[in-house]
């Protein structure tokens, strides 16, 4: 028989549902104004006041957050900004974690009733496991950017930097469009999930950050010149690339970089000629002396930013 919307839920959340909207804010001692903007950050559904929705799991959850404005920790518009980035990112994992194993175990034709609840038991065996695996990732994630910021402030003499002066880069798979069209579905699929998971083993390698995949293209940033240009290096060696970077003050917002800097990375990548790598000059001057090959090449106008001078980077010949 095949799984329920109802069932599924039970077997990977646990609880079951028992209260309405005004039910669960008033069985946590939190306004329902606040409980529904925080499930709406959370990236849920509004459901008719008399939907039964919510478990004792929620209300376990909401409580924690009445704690935490209470105790004066965090107030209503942090929580609703944290509870956002929470719901955001949670979504893409799930999303993506669901297709990896529904593309792992089901069989290339129609798939039957039998083999989505193999898919539901195995998934409810690895929870645990998972979950612990989960928060253990996520705190040493959270380490390693706190440990970023303490860097950047050091760098930029600030206790919590706003704007910080970091290397850029854009890595462009070539020609994606024609290829897109030539490959199958699944081929395609393979072929960006290659890109991507290449380019986060490079920068993850030299200590730098993945902040997002865009399809055939990836965003990341390095705290010094010398890490992006071996990233850079590193990176158009794993396939056909064209990469542009630059070295400058950015805004880090959501978990995203934003500014001149970042436009001109993208502008610089969008010259690029495939399989090779172009830099701003301000890159550029922080790797002179170094160990790798710059070669200016002429100046160009660059949509938005004025004329610009690109440098091409290549590994030293020596």
């Amino acid at each position: 028989m095949r799984p329920t919307a109802e069932e599924i839920e039970r077997l990977l959340v646990g609880t079951t549902a028992r209260y309405t909207r005004e039910q669960v804010a008033a069985a946590a001692g939190v306004s329902q104004e606040l409980a529904e903007r925080i499930w709406r950050a959370l990236g849920f559904a509004t459901h008719a006041d008399d939907a039964v929705a919510f478990s004792d799991a929620d209300v376990a959850a909401l409580g924690r957050v009445r704690k935490m404005l209470d105790g004066g920790l965090l107030d209503e518009p942090t929580v609703i900004r944290l509870a956002r980035a929470l719901g955001q990112t949670t979504a893409r994992l799930a999303q993506w974690q669901a297709e990896i194993m529904i593309g792992a175990m089901l069989p290339s034709e129609e798939p039957s009733d039998g083999d989505l609840a193999r898919i539901l038991e195995t998934s409810q065996q690895l929870l645990p496991d998972f979950e612990h695996v989960l928060v253990h990732v996520w705190r040493a994630q959270l380490a390693a950017a706190g440990t970023r910021l303490l860097a950047m402030a050091d760098i930029n003499d600030e206790r919590v930097p706003t704007r910080v002066s970091i290397a850029v880069g854009f890595a462009d798979l070539v020609s994606f469009t024609r290829r897109s069209r030539e490959l199958s579905e699944r081929e395609l699929a393979e072929l960006v999930e290659g890109f991507e998971s290449r380019a986060s083993d490079v920068v993850a390698a030299h200590g730098a950050r993945l902040v997002k995949t865009l399809g055939d293209e990836v965003l990341f940033t390095a705290p010094t010149q010398a890490q992006a240009a071996a990233i850079a290096l590193d990176l158009i060696e794993t396939g056909e690339l064209r990469i542009g970077m630059a070295y400058g003050p950015v805004l880090p917002m959501m978990g995203d970089v934003f500014g001149t800097t970042v436009n001109l990375a993208a502008r610089l990548t969008a010259i690029a000629r495939p399989g090779t790598i172009i830099i701003d000059a301000e890159l550029a001057e922080g790797l002179a002396g170094k160990d790798f090959d710059l070669h200016k090449i002429r100046r160009r106008p660059a949509r938005g930013l004025g004329v610009v001078q690109p440098y091409v980077l290549r590994r030293s010949s020596s």
